[in-house]
């Protein structure tokens, strides 16, 4: 398959449950309004996704969402296959990434240098 068709496949599907997540419609009380979809890695026969997630709250924050995402992913999956029109919508394999609380740990000490310079 076309790198360049993967890629649109996976920035949909990063688009996709962004939206489902801030609007709401995820129902499951773990899945909180505040993560967010960092990538998606689609495997090339499109069998599975790779769901990087993050959020700047806390470490349980981040289990109990991916906990709530994996047990929506067949509402997500469905909600996909309406809109990608392909024929195999890929399995969802939810991951933590803790690139947003490892940049805001590195602003904070950015901000605790500088102020200890006296600027």
């Amino acid at each position: 398959m076309a790198e360049h068709r993967l890629e649109r496949i996976n920035q949909y599907i990063q688009q996709k449950i962004g939206e489902l997540i801030v609007s709401g419609k995820i129902k499951d009380p773990r899945v909180d309004t505040l993560l967010s979809i960092t990538r998606v890695e689609v495997s090339r026969d499109l069998s599975y996704a790779d769901v990087y997630v993050s959020t700047f709250k806390s470490e349980r924050a981040l289990h109990r969402g991916i906990a709530g995402l994996q047990h929506a992913a067949g509402f997500i999956q469905s909600q996909l296959n309406l809109a990608l029109h392909i024929r195999q919508t890929p399995r969802l394999r939810f991951h933590e990434d803790h690139s947003i609380q490892e940049g805001f740990e590195i602003i904070k000490k950015i901000e605790g240098l500088h102020s200890e310079s006296g600027d």
